[in-house]
């Protein structure tokens, strides 16, 4: 769903206050914790892309064993189900790491997506997009320090610039403790799950019905492990597979991405639509990458940094993700940058949703940590250029493992691979080629759900409920039936 940045985000967070009361929560969930959490507030959305829906807060613990320990607040909106007769219960939607649920909920409304395509997701729930704890309308992870000024290097070539990017790291990680508190230790998958369950008990849903893209996958596989029973069901869009070892997981989705990137050089090969078409997509990029780590490129921004070719690679997976409009934007920006010394294309994710302080705090408490040297970063780096020489490994689970490098705080990263009881069967949506996620860690996520299904779709595209309509079909009879398609099928449309 990667559209421009819609411009009034600071704004809309001022409507989102609180107008009716509701009992506060006190007992203690299923994992033995206190539930302190307030109900929600809810009141009618005074935000235009919201009429005739309810905009919502409640407050939550930061630090769930720590209830009577300060406070944070989650921000929400709920559709109501327009087929009230034969409503459902509620659908929380849930974004990819750092990004606002809220925002894609009314990207979706822009696009007329809701009602008009969604079909029973729309008639007959109530979809509740509730921002996690850290990001967008919800309190937010604010930093004053730059994730990476300029003369800071993920990919660096001598020990020096490894001392300097570990240095960097450790301040902009002590900068963010002291802008925000306890709260930079307690944006981990284990404590935005038990904000879920704070949200399902608001709702006063004995169980709850959950689509997941991404990062949100893992969040609701750990939400329903630590509340069994409470999920009615469960879609997992672009499942992410945690099992292996971090380094493997890194060099895995480096060599995705690369095939993505090939596969976008071969649509510019075959489609006039490409700013690039008649070129070698390859080569451009290379001199691309090469130019501007001689010469920084300029933005053209006066407050931005000149991008370094580093800084390109980096921003180059996510345009990836969705064939339109995300790959003719690249070409444009690739075509633009290299002939036109203009590089503002490549200054923010396609996907304006997503805040990458906000990515960046979370990566660095789900992530385990495997690298502690020099020696050992260097092994990594020449691994992901040999399975990925246009890209050269710039892939998110690789800054994961860089920007946190020196962070203060301790990983937190959450248990995978065992069997998750209590669960419902999921419906696992999958693309055989997309640039952050490989087609089989669908089957990794349902070998940890058991009576899953992977749901393939043939193509590059995240978000398959938005592109495909053999998918919209087969969640929307999962979501109303509980039927789950046979084992194997993939949709080509």
């Amino acid at each position: 769903m990667n559209r421009k940045r819609a411009g009034w985000i600071a704004a809309a967070f001022s409507t989102l206050v609180a107008a009716v009361a509701v009992p506060a929560l006190a007992q203690a969930d299923e994992s033995g914790y206190q539930d302190t959490a307030d109900g929600i507030k809810w009141h009618a959305c005074a935000d235009a892309d919201f009429k005739g829906m309810q905009c919502g807060t409640m407050q939550v613990p930061v630090d769930w064993s720590r209830p009577h320990d300060g406070r944070l607040s989650l921000a929400m909106v709920r559709r109501p189900a327009d087929d009230r007769a034969h409503r459902q219960g509620s659908l929380l939607l849930n974004d990819g790491a750092g990004g606002s649920s809220i925002e894609q909920l009314r990207l979706a409304m822009r696009a007329g997506f809701f009602p008009g395509q969604a079909g029973d997701m729309a008639k007959k729930f109530d979809l509740v997009a509730v921002d996690p704890r850290g990001i967008g309308h919800s309190t937010p992870i604010v930093c004053g320090e730059s994730p990476k000024p300029a003369g800071i290097t993920h990919f660096p070539r001598s020990q020096a610039a490894y001392d300097a990017l570990v240095a960097h790291n450790r301040a902009f990680a002590e900068d963010c403790l002291r802008r925000n508190g306890r709260l930079t230790a307690h944006v981990d998958l284990t404590s935005t799950a038990r904000d879920f369950e704070a949200v399902r008990k608001g709702l006063g849903e004995r169980q709850l019905n959950w689509y997941g893209i991404h990062y949100s996958t893992l969040l609701g596989r750990t939400y329903a492990k630590l509340y069994p029973g409470k999920l009615r069901t469960m879609v997992l869009d672009t499942a992410l597979d945690d099992t292996g070892s971090p380094l493997s997981r890194v060099v895995q989705e480096a060599t995705t991405a690369e095939t993505a990137f090939k596969r976008f050089a071969a649509w510019c090969d075959s489609s006039d639509k490409c700013a690039l078409h008649g070129k070698n997509v390859g080569a451009e990029y290379d001199a691309l990458i090469a130019k501007a780590d001689r010469t920084p490129i300029p933005t053209g921004m006066r407050a931005h940094q000149p991008l370094t070719g580093e800084d390109i690679r980096e921003a180059t997976q996510d345009y990836l993700t969705l064939t339109y409009p995300a790959w003719p934007e690249l070409a444009g920006a690739i075509a633009k940058a290299k002939d036109g010394n203009d590089s503002d294309d490549f200054t923010h994710d396609p996907d304006d949703t997503l805040d990458q302080v906000q990515v960046q705090v979370p990566a660095c408490l789900d992530n385990a940590r495997p690298v502690q040297t020099f020696a050992q970063l260097t092994r990594l780096r020449k691994d992901l250029a040999r399975v990925s020489p246009h890209l050269g490994g710039a892939v998110r689970s690789y800054k994961a493992i860089t920007e946190c490098l020196g962070w203060p705080v301790p990983a937190q990263p959450v248990k995978a691979g065992a069997k998750v009881h209590g669960a419902p069967a999921a419906l696992i949506l999958q693309s055989t080629h997309q640039a952050l996620a490989p087609y089989q860690a669908g089957s990794a996520l349902a070998a940890q759900l058991p009576g899953s299904v992977v749901l393939g779709h043939e193509g590059d595209d995240y978000s398959m409920f938005l592109v495909s309509q053999c998918v919209r079909d087969a969640t929307n009879r999962y979501l109303t039936t509980g039927t789950l398609p046979a084992s194997g099928t993939v949709c080509t449309n």
